[in-house]
C-alpha cells in the first residue's frame, strides 16, 4: 500500500527545536522518527527503533556526530549504520546492523522530512518567519475549522482576520503539529499577538474536539 504523502515533505519541528546535541520524538505518515542534530550541526531523521532491543531511539543521547540509544548504548551515524557496541568495544559492528534513515532538508527555519522521493524541494515560505511550536489535540480539519480558513498547497493556513499570521500543519500520529509563522520584521507586540491567538484557537478546536467525541 503506498504511503500517504508520498512523493512530498513533511514539517516536522522548528529548528530551534533541535539545538546540536539533541534528539526528540517526530512522527509522519511512514511512522516514528528520532529526529536528531550532532553536535556539528547535522540534523539526520532514523527510524526510532534500536534493531538490537527496540528501544526508542528517541529516547537516547547524541554524542558528537553519532545517535546512541539509552538501553546498552548502540551507537548509529547519520548514515545509520551501527559504529559502536559498547559491550564489545573491540568489534567493528557490520554492515548489516543500522537503522533507517530518511532525508531532511532544513529551510526558513524549518524541518522537513522526505516522504518516500519527492520531486521538488520543501515549499519556501521565504515571506515568513517561524515563531513557535504547539501540539495541538485534534485533528487538521478541526484547526482549520476553527481558524475559519483551510490550508493552503504548501500547507499554510493564512489567519482571515490576521492575515500576517500562518499556521503550517502537519498530522500526526495522534494530534497535529501547528508551527507558528508571521510576516517577517513584526513588531515584539504583534509576536505576542500571535502567540495568543494561537494559544486561543488551539483551545477553541480541542473544546470542539472533545465535545464531538464526547
Amino acid at each position: 500500500m503506498p504511503l500517504e504523502g508520498a512523493g512530498s515533505w513533511a514539517p516536522v519541528a522548528l529548528s530551534s527545536d533541535l539545538p546540536p546535541g539533541t534528539v526528540i520524538p517526530a512522527w509522519t505518515s511512514a511512522g516514528s522518527i528520532a529526529l536528531w542534530r550532532s553536535q556539528s550541526g547535522r540534523a539526520t531523521a532514523s527510524s526510532d527503533r534500536c534493531p538490537h532491543r527496540g528501544m526508542r531511539l528517541s529516547h537516547g543521547f547524541v554524542r558528537g556526530e553519532a545517535l546512541s540509544c539509552i538501553y546498552h548504548g548502540w551507537s548509529y551515524s547519520v548514515s545509520g549504520g551501527c559504529i559502536r557496541i559498547p559491550a564489545h568495544p573491540d568489534l567493528v559492528p557490520p554492515d548489516s546492523i543500522r537503522v533507517a534513515v530518511q532525508q531532511v532538508e532544513e529551510s526558513g527555519g524549518i524541518l522537513w522530512i522526505a516522504i518516500g522521493q519527492p520531486a521538488m524541494r520543501p515549499p519556501q515560505l521565504d515571506e515568513l518567519e517561524p515563531l513557535r511550536s504547539l501540539s495541538v489535540e485534534t485533528t487538521v480539519a478541526a484547526i482549520e475549522a476553527a481558524a475559519g480558513a483551510q490550508a493552503d498547497a504548501r500547507g499554510l493556513i493564512r489567519l482571515p482576520e490576521f492575515p500576517w499570521i500562518s499556521l503550517l500543519l502537519a498530522a500526526q500520529e495522534k494530534h497535529t503539529l501547528v508551527l507558528l509563522m508571521i510576516e517577517k520584521h513584526r513588531s515584539a507586540a504583534d509576536r505576542i499577538t500571535a502567540s495568543r491567538i494561537v494559544e486561543s484557537l488551539r483551545r477553541t478546536a480541542e473544546e470542539r474536539h472533545r465535545e464531538i467525541a464526547g
